[in-house]
């Protein structure tokens, strides 16, 4: 087993101090890129406890400057309206040509639900559906269709507490789902609960998809990230590395809001092979590690665990 992730000397590379407004953290983003910028859509925690989206945009990956006030709260009236009454959390952006699709968690006084919005500029947002009943997590969507339907990840708020794969011909209507990967008891990192991550990310022979894990501790759970392969004509074929890829050794991933948490929502390929994670720590701030994605692929490939136990 080796390192093969390295965090940005410069993290955290958002706070609540780049916010212009009143905000207790800023973290768990997702992240695109729109013509020549970085775009990041962070979860906000305002100080009434509701959470929106901010958005933050970058010339180089690195350093983002805030938009000046949130471009996506909860919604106050229509039929988002109840299933939002908490506020809106988790962003996953997932390209499709000039559209860009966000599914995100609608958290309510009856638990979450996925919604789904889109965008084609980052500056107008329609909300198109509620994807789930209760209680779902997070889903993340693939960026192309795959035997001509829409795919994505999903984590069902219950046990076994693992990641499921499911199909759909509108992006509102979702079916044939299949769970593809749990807990591994005997990976003390991801015993308790895994869930999607960041958006696939298409290579020559696989999906790659980064995830969450977590294993319980005497400060609670601690929130690391894994790594896995899709098989690109049946994603529901997965290899799983062993090891884990990224965990919360720093600390402003340890201390905040919620102790030990590395979460990612959005990780992004660059033209040298390489590949941007941008990842909440401690459910605080906002942070960047890079890799090579051919390292990360081998990881997999080198030493996979049971994918379903």
């Amino acid at each position: 087993m080796r390192r093969v992730v390295t965090k940005y000397s410069g993290n955290p590379i958002l706070t609540n101090k780049n916010c212009p407004w009143p905000v207790e953290c800023v973290y768990n983003a997702g992240a695109a890129k729109y013509k020549d910028k970085y775009i990041l859509m962070p979860r906000c925690l305002g100080l009434d406890g509701n959470c929106t989206f901010g958005l933050a945009e970058s010339t180089d990956g690195y350093h983002f400057t805030m938009r000046d006030k949130p471009v996506i709260s909860k919604a106050t009236e229509g039929e988002f309206a109840f299933y939002e009454n908490r506020g809106v959390e988790d962003a996953r952006i997932t390209q499709f040509g000039d559209t860009y699709y966000i599914f995100y968690s609608a958290f309510s006084t009856i638990g979450f639900r996925i919604g789904l919005i889109k965008t084609d500029d980052f500056t107008k947002f329609d909300r198109i559906a509620l994807t789930t009943t209760t209680d779902y997590r997070n889903s993340v969507l693939f960026p192309e269709k795959i035997n001509g339907l829409y795919c994505r990840l999903d984590r069902p708020n219950n046990d076994p507490w693992g990641i499921w794969i499911s199909y759909s011909p509108d992006l509102i209507h979702w079916g044939q789902s299949k769970l593809i990967q749990v807990p591994y008891p005997l990976s003390i990192w991801e015993y308790h609960k895994t869930g999607p991550g960041a958006p696939p990310i298409k290579t020559d022979k696989y999906w790659l998809s980064i995830y969450h894990a977590t294993t319980h501790t005497m400060d609670g759970q601690t929130y690391r990230l894994g790594v896995m392969l899709h098989d690109l004509k049946d994603p529901s074929k997965v290899i799983v590395s062993r090891q884990f890829i990224l965990s919360p050794d720093e600390i402003h991933e340890r201390v905040g809001y919620v102790h030990n948490v590395v979460f990612t929502n959005g990780a992004l390929a660059e033209p040298d092979g390489t590949i941007k994670i941008y990842y909440g720590g401690a459910d605080t701030n906002m942070n960047v590690a890079t890799a090579k994605i051919q390292d990360l692929i081998d990881i997999c490939l080198d030493d996979p665990r049971p994918a379903l136990g």
